[in-house]
């Protein structure tokens, strides 16, 4: 196998997909605060519905950068927090939203500048 990330065959492309997708930054953000439960995760990400939660979460366990701690409890209580590893990749990910939110507005007036230029293009055409 390849570990060139540009190959396709590599294996940190299916890594890069899990941390990288809109719900695996936000989760992963989220829980670099510390320890939160699943409905407090929920909370915390708004439009995030149950269902992708759960996939995100299963699949970021799996990929050992997210732990899962049941208490034994009536109900049981289950919380999700970062793995040593997942507290790696939470710096650089904090570090990539903190820009993404600095410059927001600039990307937003570039995209509406695009678009303007778009709609003058096909006006005279």
């Amino acid at each position: 196998m390849s570990d060139d990330v540009f190959r396709r065959d590599c294996p940190a492309r299916v890594v890069l997909d899990h941390v990288s997708g809109r719900w695996g930054v936000l989760v992963l953000t989220a829980l670099g605060g510390g320890d939160l439960r699943f409905f407090e995760l929920r909370e915390r990400i708004e439009g995030i519905s149950e269902k992708m939660l759960s996939q995100t979460l299963r699949t970021l366990v799996r990929d050992g950068l997210v732990v899962r701690t049941v208490e034994p409890s009536v109900p049981p209580k289950v919380s999700y927090g970062l793995t040593g590893l997942g507290r790696g990749i939470g710096e650089p990910l904090r570090a990539l939203t903190g820009w993404i939110k600095e410059h927001a507005p600039e990307i937003v007036g570039a995209q509406l500048a695009y678009d303007e230029a778009a709609m003058r293009s096909r006006n005279q055409a």
